[in-house]
């Protein structure tokens, strides 16, 4: 099993061999929707366009936003986006949050503890899913012979963690926060299975009735897939508001190799960018696999 103690807790997700990036959100209203990342999630204008916004915090892009003239609403049960998790690094962080979203009115959709986070859920106003986020420690997390690890839906206690807050003022999303995982609305789960986890090379570390959690390195989950709202989604179109794509960060040269020659055998269509290898799931669902 990869060492957990060798690695900031808060950090653990990111250095793992492959994490994800940033995401990219094409929605209808720029403003409304960019104004709620600003002012409820606490993400910062790093550039804008007439068409497009890159949010995040620093100069690190985690959110883009664009849109387009033929933009037409993806019905709710097509493939794409469940949520995007954003994860802060630690709980007091999360408290703090959850402080600010209190005193904003913030409408939540969810709180859960999942053994391995604690979690709040809501969307944004195009109804794209969010999820913010704390991990664990990951020396506490509980992992079975196969090494998946032991997850559950429980109640959160959000008052105790409101209770926890910082008292001074939330000045928004903390530097080191980053998009934890992405939670995918997809048409088949044993596709997904042997897309993420026969292609990409991610180790299946929970199944859910309806759903698989994949990640890299030990990890709890950098990707989820599930069927709840999209069971036999075809593939999206280009014009659907809604996920466009979002990336996977290779620390590891090797593992990056290793994807790659997957693609190349299975004769998946990759583009060479100046950023990296794009590519799309079997939903359409486009993904940059970056270094």
């Amino acid at each position: 099993m990869t060492d957990i103690a060798a690695t900031r807790d808060e950090m653990f997700a990111l250095s793992r061999p492959v994490h994800v990036g940033r995401t990219h959100l094409v929605v209808t209203d720029l403003a409304a929707v960019s104004n709620f990342y600003q002012t409820m999630l606490g993400l910062s204008v790093i550039e804008k366009s007439t068409s497009g916004v890159v949010l995040g915090v620093g100069d690190k892009p985690l959110l883009t936003l664009t849109t387009r003239g033929d933009v037409a609403r993806a019905p709710r049960n097509a493939a794409g986006l469940f949520h995007t998790a954003f994860l802060m690094p630690s709980r007091q962080e999360l408290a703090h949050w959850l402080a600010h979203a209190a005193q904003r009115n913030i409408q939540l959709e969810g709180a859960s503890d999942h053994l391995v986070s604690e979690a709040l859920y809501l969307s944004d106003p195009e109804g794209n899913g969010i999820e913010v986020y704390a991990d664990r420690k990951p020396a506490d997390w509980t992992y079975h012979s196969d090494g998946t690890v032991e997850m559950a839906t429980h109640r959160l206690d959000l008052q105790a963690l409101y209770d926890s807050a910082p008292k001074t003022e939330w000045r928004g999303m903390a530097p080191d926060a980053a998009i934890g995982h992405m939670h995918l609305q997809v048409g088949n789960v044993p596709e997904a299975d042997r897309f993420y986890e026969g292609v990409l090379g991610l180790k299946k570390m929970a199944s859910y009735p309806g759903a698989s959690f994949f990640a890299s390195g030990a990890y709890h989950h950098h990707i989820a897939a599930n069927v709840w709202n999209s069971r036999n989604a075809g593939a999206r179109s280009d014009i659907m508001t809604g996920l466009s794509d979002y990336s996977l960060s290779f620390n590891d040269r090797a593992s990056l190799d290793t994807v790659l020659a997957n693609l190349e055998g299975l004769e998946i269509p990759v583009t060479r960018t100046t950023e990296g290898y794009s590519l799309k799931d079997p939903w359409g669902i486009g993904i940059l696999l970056a270094t």
